[in-house]
């Protein structure tokens, strides 16, 4: 697609459109970056988005019984 840069105060500006964005998952913050000589526009992200996405807190729960006992625990510690 063939756009132009607009002046918008002392910088340049484009129009994306908005079936753009929506493709891209684009709300209102973006990150911005240099990649050579392109321009990469690419929505941003919250940091952790997605961490607990799959999570079970029946398997946290009952973790202990899957630990192996090494005999170690019951030795003496020197500090």
């Amino acid at each position: 697609m063939k756009s132009t840069l607009r002046k918008i105060g002392n910088s340049r500006g484009i129009l994306i459109p908005a079936s753009f964005l929506a493709a891209c998952e684009i709300d209102n913050e973006i990150e911005l970056r240099l990649d050579g000589n392109r321009i990469v526009i690419e929505p941003l992200r919250a940091p952790r988005a997605g961490w607990f996405e799959g999570y079970d807190d029946v398997t946290d729960r009952d973790a202990w019984p899957d630990l192996v006992e090494t005999g170690i625990e019951n030795e003496d510690w020197e500090w």
